[in-house]
């Protein structure tokens, strides 16, 4: 019974080690389910069930990388996106003829 036992403990502990190095050395954005950080503290305070959930759930797969929620959705390389590069040029000759306008309703005082 107590061979039973050990083997347990040294199966948990090197599942727990292996979990929180393979927490450490994984990307966040390819982490499922929860940030990182929380996986850490998971599999650090909880060493049997935090691997276990660790290497069911949040261990990345093979799959593409998702992006993290503060990641803005515009277009790498703009001059691939002709739509937002005309855009961008109307806009400043919005904000250049608004600036001309405003000069000549509000001439500058001579001094």
């Amino acid at each position: 019974m107590i061979k039973l036992e050990l083997l347990f403990g040294i199966v948990t502990l090197a599942m727990w080690v292996f979990s929180l190095v393979d927490v450490i050395g994984s990307d966040e954005g390819r982490i499922r389910y929860l940030p990182k950080v929380w996986w850490l503290l998971i599999v650090l305070f909880f060493p049997f069930a935090g691997s276990v959930a660790w290497l069911v759930g949040g261990r990345p797969t093979g799959g593409p990388a998702r992006r993290p929620a503060n990641e803005w959705s515009t277009p790498t390389n703009p001059e691939d996106d002709e739509e937002f590069l005309r855009r961008v040029r109307q806009r400043a000759e919005e904000q250049r003829r608004r600036h001309r306008e405003s000069k000549k309703q509000d001439p500058e005082p001579e001094t």
